[in-house]
């Protein structure tokens, strides 16, 4: 009785799966395919791919996991509030910018921070990775934190004034930021699909990405290549939000504007990557300045929050709140 207990506390592995042997569940682990849920929300051609079991192989064994996993069924809204109910905020060191969303950036989502050069997004990206370091009893998560650098803007020492405007130990707080410098397009894609591998080391629960279309906007100009940049995105922004998904986890992320002849929200600058990174993020914030290290933080979409704004001062302590005038 004893045994047959133990056997059924067994939990249920790759291997478990139907047509999956060992060798196939030791490929499927070398590629980061550990865990059900890992699989459940996988896609056959990028299994395959990756693994190097044929797509019609790889099919059944994502069928096989979403149903043991119980993913692509229908649920109640009361369910959906329920699981709901395990989605924590980040705070951002402005209660103006946390009020805006809500009580601070969600995980299980996407923020972007959008804005012209110098409007702060990077500096709130700092503080994000500082605040996500912090005990739960002070706001935080009391977790590592991953940021993919594209356009080598990640500063240690700015760390360091924000940890100590916390009150933090500025050596332990940079021990829990691990940055990794994106040189093109196809290694950033790489480092969020590995960023899944630094979870089975570190307990992550914040990925940034700044910026977002730095290398895509560069890398493929003109309208011939605008297909290839905007599936290689998509991909990209999908990859992020499953990451955020299956951790529990904040995804932010900043991005460039350009100048547009039109009027996008009353300003004549609109973010880059145009519908693809509009529907994937869950929420979208434009940043513009204003006087006195001031900046403006426009919440321009959201699911649920209404739009609104809220100052924020820019300091050498970090993000705090602006007086509003």
């Amino acid at each position: 009785m004893m045994a047959e207990k133990k056997k059924e506390e067994k939990p249920f592995s790759v291997e478990d799966l139907p047509g999956v042997g060992e060798a196939t569940a030791e490929k499927l682990r070398e590629a980061g395919y550990d865990e059900l849920m890992r699989l459940a929300v996988a896609s056959p051609k990028d299994l395959s791919e990756v693994s190097g079991v044929a797509e019609g192989a790889a099919a059944k064994i994502i069928a096989a996991a979403r149903k043991f996993a119980d993913v692509g069924n229908f649920e109640t809204g009361e369910e959906i509030l329920q699981r709901r109910k395990e989605i924590k905020k980040l705070p951002t060191g402005s209660k103006n910018l946390d009020e805006l969303l809500g009580g601070g950036l969600e995980t299980q989502a996407i923020t972007e921070f959008y804005g012209e050069f110098g409007s702060g997004k990077t500096q709130i990206m700092h503080q994000l990775a500082v605040n996500a370091t912090m005990p739960e009893d002070a706001g935080g998560f009391n977790t590592d934190v991953l940021i993919i650098d594209t356009e080598n803007t990640f500063r240690p020492e700015r760390i360091v004034s924000m940890a100590l405007a916390k009150g933090l130990d500025p050596d332990e707080t940079l021990k829990r930021i691990h940055v990794a410098r994106a040189y093109n397009s196809h290694h950033q894609i790489l480092l969020a699909e590995k960023a899944s591998e630094m979870t089975k080391d570190f307990h992550i629960r914040l990925l940034i990405v700044d910026s977002l279309t730095s290398h895509f906007r560069s890398e493929y100009m003109g309208r011939g290549s605008l297909a290839e940049r905007q599936q290689l995105l998509n991909r990209h922004m999908h990859d992020l939000l499953k990451f955020g998904t299956i951790n529990n986890a904040v995804v932010a992320v900043t991005n460039q504007v350009s100048a547009r002849p039109d009027i996008f929200f009353g300003d004549p600058t609109a973010p880059i990557g145009g519908h693809i990174v509009g529907h994937t993020a869950t929420f979208r914030v434009y940043l513009r300045k204003s006087k006195g290290g001031k900046r403006i933080a426009r919440l321009v979409d959201s699911p649920y929050l209404p739009e609104g704004e809220a100052v924020i001062q820019l300091s050498e302590d970090g993000i705090t709140d602006g007086v509003q005038a």
